[in-house]
C-alpha cells in the first residue's frame, strides 16, 4: 500500500476513533455480508481495536437482515462469519455482539405470498423490502434507541453507488459534522466511513487488510465471482438501495427478468441450487400480463373490482387459493429436493413450521378453506404431522363446502358469500358480546358477488363498448337504451 493511501487509512481510522469516543451512543452496525459492508465493519474493528481496552465501553452491535428467503449460499457465508466475528470479540476484549433480524412470521414472505396471496414482487409492486428488510432492522434500532436515546447507524454505502443515493446522502448531512440525519427514524444517526471509497479501494482494502475476525477475504472475491454479481445492502430506509439488478440475496427475488447470480452459482458448480431457480422462474412467469387471469383473482382482497383506467380490463387481485395451494405443494417438493442433493450439513429450510401454521390460520379465517389443505398437503409431500392447533367443535370441514357447494348450485347463490357469512358466524360464536358481527356481515354484503362476465359486459355497456370491446359506432343503437344506460351510471345502479 503507497504511503499516501496509507495516511489515508490512518486519517479515517482516527475519525472513527474521534467519533466513537465522542458520547455515549450505542453503534449499530449493518453487515449484509457483502464487500461495502465488509469492509465498513473491518475499518470500524480495525480503528476500535486501536483504543487501549478501558475506552471500549460502547456497545457495536452488528446485525444482519435475514429475510428467511435468503441465497443459501449467502446465509450460509453470513452464519459463518457472525460466527467468527462472535468468537472474536471475545478473544480480542471488542465490544462487538452480533445479531440477526429477521421479519416477524405473519410479515414473512410465504405467509404473504402463499397465505394472504400477494403477487410475485415486481418494480411496480415491491412489497416485499418494507416487509422483509426495513421494518425489522427499523424495529431492532428503535428498541436501542428506547433504551439508550440515540444511536448511530454504520451502515457501508457509498456516494459512488448512484446519483440517487449521493443526493440522499448530501441532503441530511448535519453541518459540521461526519454524521447524517436517519431519513425516517427519529434520533437515529447515520455514520458512512467508506462514503468516498471507489469500487476499487473497497477491493483493494480488502485483499491487502486481513480479516481481523479470522475471515479469509479471498472467499468473499471468490462468492463475487462465482455469483457474477453484486450484494444486497442492508436497507434501513427506503432511499437505501434494494435488490433488483442481478444481486445476490433473496432467491425468490422476481424484480429481475433473470435471476443471473443464482445462473452463475448453478454454473460454477452449486448444481443443487437448481430447483429454487426453477421455482423462482415459475413465480416470474406469473407476473406475464398474458397469464395473470390463470393465476390471480379477478376480486381485490377487499371484496371490490377494479378497472384499469377507462377501459374494461379488470385489475388483477390476489393469487387464487387454487394456485396458492399449488404453490404450497411445489414449495415443500422443492425443499424435498433441495434436501436430497444438498452438501452434508448444508439444506436449507425453505419455509419454516410457524410459517406454515399461520398460512393455515389465514386460509381457514380468511380464506374459506373449508378443506383444511395446510395439514393434508404437508402430509402427502413431506410424509409427516406437525403439531397443528385442535380448532374448536364448529370447524368446518370438506363435506361441509361439499355440501353447501350443492345447495348453493341449486338456488343460484355463490358459495363464496355464504362461506364469509357462516365464517363470520362461526368466528363470534360463544362470544357475549356480538356486536361487531352486524358490522362483518354489511362489509362481506358490499364486496363483489357477481361473475367477471357479468361485471365486463356492464362496464362495456357504461363506456360505450360493444360486447369484444370495440367502441359502438354512433346508429348502431338505440338512443333511448343509451340514455337509460347514462342514467342508471349516474346513480351507481347494477
Amino acid at each position: 500500500m503507497s504511503n499516501k493511501k496509507s495516511g489515508i487509512l490512518e486519517s479515517l481510522y482516527e475519525d472513527i476513533r474521534q467519533i466513537y469516543l465522542a458520547d455515549a451512543r450505542p453503534w449499530v452496525v449493518g453487515y449484509s455480508g457483502g464487500k461495502d459492508s465488509t469492509t465498513a465493519l473491518q475499518l470500524i474493528w480495525t480503528a476500535i481495536k486501536g483504543l487501549a481496552p478501558a475506552q471500549r465501553t460502547k456497545t457495536i452491535h452488528v446485525i444482519s437482515s435475514d429475510t428467511l428467503v435468503e441465497t443459501p449460499v449467502v446465509s450460509r457465508y453470513i452464519d459463518e462469519t457472525l460466527a467468527k466475528i462472535t468468537t472474536a470479540a471475545v478473544e480480542q476484549d471488542m465490544p462487538v455482539v452480533t445479531r440477526k433480524v429477521i421479519p416477524s412470521i405473519e410479515r414473512s414472505f410465504w405467509v404473504n405470498l402463499i397465505g394472504r396471496g400477494y403477487p410475485a414482487p415486481s418494480r411496480r409492486f415491491r412489497w416485499c423490502t418494507e416487509r422483509l428488510k426495513i421494518e425489522p432492522a427499523n424495529d431492532f434500532i428503535k428498541s436501542c434507541v428506547a433504551e439508550y436515546g440515540e444511536v448511530i447507524m454504520v451502515l457501508g454505502v457509498r456516494s459512488q453507488e448512484s446519483a440517487t443515493r449521493s443526493q440522499v446522502m448530501a441532503l441530511h448531512r448535519i453541518e459540521g459534522s461526519k454524521l447524517s440525519r436517519h431519513s425516517s427514524l427519529l434520533n437515529a444517526f447515520v455514520y458512512a466511513p467508506i462514503a468516498d471509497f471507489s469500487t476499487d479501494d473497497v477491493w483493494t482494502y480488502l485483499l491487502q487488510n486481513p480479516s481481523p475476525w479470522g475471515s479469509d477475504n479471498r472467499d468473499l472475491v471468490a462468492m463475487y465471482r462465482n455469483a457474477a454479481s453484486g450484494e444486497c445492502p442492508l436497507v434501513v430506509d427506503t432511499t437505501t438501495p434494494s435488490c433488483g439488478n442481478s444481486r445476490f440475496g433473496c432467491w425468490v427475488c422476481t424484480v429481475v427478468e433473470r435471476d443471473k447470480a443464482m445462473e452463475a452459482m448453478i454454473d460454477s458448480g452449486e448444481e443443487w441450487l437448481t430447483p429454487l431457480l426453477e421455482f423462482r422462474d415459475k413465480l416470474s412467469e406469473t407476473q406475464r400480463p398474458e397469464l395473470k387471469a390463470r393465476f390471480r383473482d379477478y376480486k381485490r382482497r377487499t371484496g371490490k373490482v377494479q378497472f384499469i383506467g377507462e377501459t374494461d380490463r379488470v385489475m388483477p387481485g390476489p393469487y387464487t387459493m387454487n394456485f396458492c395451494r399449488e404453490l404450497l405443494r411445489e414449495l415443500l417438493q422443492t425443499q424435498k429436493e433441495v434436501a436430497a442433493d444438498a452438501p452434508p450439513g448444508e439444506a436449507p429450510i425453505l419455509i419454516h413450521e410457524a410459517e406454515l401454521h399461520e398460512i393455515r390460520r389465514i386460509w381457514r379465517t380468511e380464506r374459506g378453506d373449508w378443506p383444511d389443505s395446510v395439514p393434508r398437503i404437508v402430509r402427502e409431500e413431506l410424509g409427516k404431522d406437525l403439531v397443528w392447533v385442535t380448532e374448536d367443535s364448529v370447524a368446518f370441514t370438506q363435506d361441509d363446502n361439499e355440501l353447501l357447494d350443492s345447495i348453493c348450485a341449486e338456488l343460484d347463490v355463490p358459495t363464496d358469500l355464504v362461506v364469509k357469512l357462516l365464517d363470520a358466524e362461526r368466528a363470534s360464536h360463544g362470544l357475549k358480546r356480538r356486536h361487531a358481527i352486524h358490522t362483518r356481515i354489511e362489509e362481506i354484503f358490499q364486496h363483489e358477488w357477481r361473475d367477471l362476465e357479468t361485471l365486463v359486459t356492464e362496464r362495456r355497456r357504461t363506456l360505450g363498448l360493444d360486447a369484444d370491446g370495440a367502441p359502438i359506432v354512433l346508429g348502431d343503437e338505440d338512443p333511448d337504451e343509451a340514455l337509460d344506460v347514462d342514467a342508471d351510471a349516474q346513480v351507481g345502479e347494477p
